[in-house]
């Protein structure tokens, strides 16, 4: 059965796939595509980002720079990085995926192995359609430790706590600051002020809060 969901993401999703289908559609696409997959025990939904959903996500993937820079935290950037695992026959790919925490162990690393290696530290979803798919049971089963889900016009951030995500007022990875609320705000603001006005007043609000 294959089921289209348009509005602001394209979507398709397909089931009774294998895992040896699934690995072959990866390698055949290559890196260098627009398509984002995520697989979960025979599902696979193949979306498609449009302008709405990329311009908030790099909006996004900017204000991370911005925090690690302010608190003096290490990171290593990783997008759309394909999440894996055969035994658990999950696989993801965020709209952004970072190394914060586990930086220093991923920092040379050129490819993700997780049954060996650390799922990414943070990753963030943006969400402008319903999917076919949850995302979090998916990364909860990874183990991915903080999860930022953005429907425009609400962020909610996940924390993973005694196997389960909890839903934090704040950032666990960046100082338990209320990204959740103040985040949106900032995003919407570009809209008025710029991309450019709104990451130097984002910079500005966070060192009121860490002075």
């Amino acid at each position: 059965m294959v089921i289209l969901a348009p509005n602001h993401t394209n979507s398709v999703t397909l089931h009774n796939i294998s895992w040896n289908t699934f690995e072959r559609i990866l390698l055949e696409t290559g890196d260098d595509r627009h398509h984002r997959f995520t697989y979960n025990q025979g599902i696979l939904e193949i979306m498609t980002p449009l302008m709405p959903h990329e311009h908030n996500n790099r909006l996004l993937q900017n204000l991370i720079i911005v925090l690690v820079e302010e608190l003096n935290l290490n990171v290593k950037s990783t997008g759309s990085l394909t999440c894996k695992r055969e035994d658990l026959s999950r696989g993801v790919e965020p709209d952004s995926s970072f190394y914060i925490q586990n930086e220093p162990i991923m920092r040379n690393k050129t490819s993700l192995n997780l049954t060996q290696d650390p799922p990414p530290d943070l990753v963030i979803e943006v969400d402008y359609a319903s999917s076919s798919i949850d995302k979090l049971p998916i990364y909860l089963a990874l183990g991915v430790p903080e999860v930022w889900r953005y429907d425009e016009p609400v962020m909610q951030i996940y924390s993973l706590s005694e196997d389960k995500y909890i839903p934090c007022n704040g950032s666990p990875t960046f100082a338990n600051l209320p990204l959740n609320t103040e985040v949106p705000q900032f995003l919407g603001s570009s809209l008025q002020v710029g991309e450019v006005a709104m990451i130097r007043n984002f910079r500005s609000w966070l060192k009121t809060q860490i002075s």
